[in-house]
């Protein structure tokens, strides 16, 4: 587990000392848990964290705020959340409506000079949004999960990029060119899938979660469903009925679960259609402990193409040879 950063506020007396540092400072940065006067950037998600981290360095201070598997749609962060969010100089949430309690919550209590970028608002059109399954228009709320598609993960790297250079502009050239090394990597892996995908026989997926939907578009797999619905509860009978269906018509040798929230639905669909249940996929949690190297972006996603090529009975030779490394030190705090 990650050490925390959230000092609790003990009494009132520190409650007041606190305060009067904070009204005190002339800086547009905030003091860390370590002391040192760098820009404090809070995110949500692991994975938006691990980029955030990635152009960051060791130039500011990013600190995750929803824990690594939990479910982001529902989570409602613990009042002392408050805290973090009223020193942050830089909130970044993924927006598109993922984290919106999260979101409030930041919006009621940062400071009048922070700024909370919505990532994925800045990197997507609304003529790009894709409603599905767990997400149909009717509601208004389209699929959140850019990061699955690097693609959009570069994208992201830019705009956080950008974000903190206004809010830091002494390292405006060192977070363009972390940013820069990420795109790069996005880049490589993106390449290595496309090569590796042409082993895939079907490039079909059903999965635990709607995470995919941009993925499957960017790089042409056809998404026949997800077993969580829109008010994440199991589906229902006749819903199950349809998936099972659609894994029997679309001949699929593999449908993939997670580790995270293990699914006796895709368990039950598996044995009644007779493929492979692959229970480990993942979409925002990463891979390993905090501080090791597959615990980033580039190692979830390497992880996930991996599962899905191999589990579909292509050869994922390419995206494995991927260099697994940091652009930057990982110095990030990621709640677990």
């Amino acid at each position: 587990m990650a050490p925390s950063r959230v000092v609790a506020v003990l009494g009132s007396l520190c409650l007041a000392a606190a305060c009067l540092s904070a009204c005190a400072s002339s800086s547009t940065t905030s003091s860390n848990a370590d002391g040192a006067n760098q820009l404090f950037v809070a995110t949500t998600v692991a994975p938006i964290t691990s980029i955030a981290s990635a152009v960051a360095g060791d130039r500011a201070h990013v600190e995750g705020i929803i824990p690594e598997g939990t479910d982001s749609h529902t989570y409602e962060p613990a009042p002392n959340v408050a805290q973090v969010f009223s020193k942050a100089d830089l909130i970044v949430v993924n927006g598109l409506s993922l984290e919106d309690p999260t979101k409030d919550l930041a919006e009621k209590n940062k400071k009048a000079s922070a700024k909370i970028l919505e990532v994925g608002n800045s990197v997507i059109d609304p003529s790009q949004y894709i409603y599905d399954f767990s997400f149909p228009k009717k509601d208004g709320k389209p699929n959140p999960h850019l990061w699955t598609d690097p693609v959009y993960a570069g994208k992201y790297a830019l705009v956080i990029a950008k974000a903190m250079s206004q809010a830091d502009p002494k390292n405006a050239s060192y977070y363009a060119k972390n940013a820069a090394a990420f795109v790069k990597q996005t880049t490589a892996l993106a390449n290595a899938l496309r090569a590796d995908q042409k082993t895939v026989p079907r490039k079909v997926l059903l999965t635990y979660h709607d995470a995919y939907a941009y993925f499957g578009r960017t790089f042409g797999w056809t998404i026949i469903g997800a077993v969580q619905p829109k008010n994440f509860e199991d589906p229902t009978p006749v819903e199950i009925a349809r998936l099972i269906d659609q894994v029997k018509a679309q001949k699929v040798p593999t449908i993939f679960g997670s580790e995270v929230y293990p699914s006796k639905v895709l368990e039950e669909i598996g044995k009644a259609t007779g493929v492979k249940y692959e229970n480990s996929l993942r979409d925002d949690d990463l891979p390993g402990n905090p501080g090791d190297v597959e615990h980033s972006w580039l190692g979830l996603m390497k992880y996930d193409f991996t599962t899905m090529v191999t589990g579909l009975g292509g050869k994922a030779t390419n995206v494995s040879a991927v260099p697994l490394t940091f652009v930057s030190p990982d110095k990030a705090v990621y709640p677990q």
